[in-house]
């Protein structure tokens, strides 16, 4: 199974019209943040695959039609329709994706956790303290619960905007990643952590990195990963 990420920036790879012959083999479209709706509907458009997205800290204008507080404040807010589907704070089971169980082999869906958000920076929307973001992710303890139980794992696929603390992160308070994503990743132990929110100007910056027993990959542009994995041999190792 092939999977397109993307996140933060209109990538004219992606954003072309030889778009499904470039990325022709992908079964699966990640987006993780700071994208434009637009640009998220052209994909889903072009490559008709399912594509999942959550918000970043940018390009929040349509970030009311998915977040029920916000509509609460909105009373005229009306129904937008969007060919994605938004994984922000819940855990999704998609049975056209399958992942053989790690015990019988028997086909299984792709599993995949979505938090939308970045740290509480300048108190805009779509930001998190840590405490917030802990009590974001209890709630989605007990369905990954039922993952373990009913597949043999709790998670494939984490999908985020904001990356763990000292994973790829920056010291900025913008940019510093959530410490409770590592003791996420260290408990549920998902194949791939997908995030954003880190802009890869400087090629020395890694995209790719192993923490615990899962591996972390910058979506930023785009990138393309594939399960299940078959060697992860020379991915770097991050340590506590």
């Amino acid at each position: 199974m092939k999977i397109l990420l993307v996140s933060d920036q209109i990538d004219p790879f992606v954003y072309s019209s030889t778009i499904k012959e470039v990325f022709a083999d992908i079964d699966c479209v990640l987006c993780a943040g700071d994208l434009s709706m637009d640009y998220v509907d052209f994909i889903v458009s072009s490559l008709n695959k399912p594509t999942y997205f959550v918000f970043g800290n940018h390009n929040l204008e349509h970030l009311k039609y998915f977040h029920k507080e916000l509509q609460k404040e909105d009373q005229q807010l009306k129904e937008y329709s969007c060919g994605a589907i938004y994984a922000g704070f819940s855990v999704i089971r998609d049975n056209s994706l399958l992942i053989p169980h790690p015990i019988s082999k028997k086909p299984t869906p792709l599993l995949i956790a979505g938090v939308s958000g970045s740290r509480d920076y300048n108190h805009g929307q779509c930001q998190y303290t840590e405490n917030q973001m802990k009590f974001k992710l209890l709630k989605l303890v007990p369905q990954l619960i039922m993952n373990k139980i009913r597949y043999g794992r709790y998670l494939d696929i984490f999908l985020t905007h904001a990356t763990p603390r000292h994973v790829h992160d920056h010291e900025d308070n913008c940019h510093k990643g959530f410490k409770v994503f590592n003791k996420f990743l260290k408990k549920y132990k998902p194949t791939f952590m997908v995030h954003g929110h880190i802009h890869l100007y400087d090629l020395n910056e890694p995209r790719i990195s192993r923490y615990d027993q899962s591996i972390i990959v910058n979506a930023y542009g785009h990138y393309v990963i594939e399960l299940p994995v078959t060697d992860s041999s020379d991915i770097p190792v991050i340590v506590d």
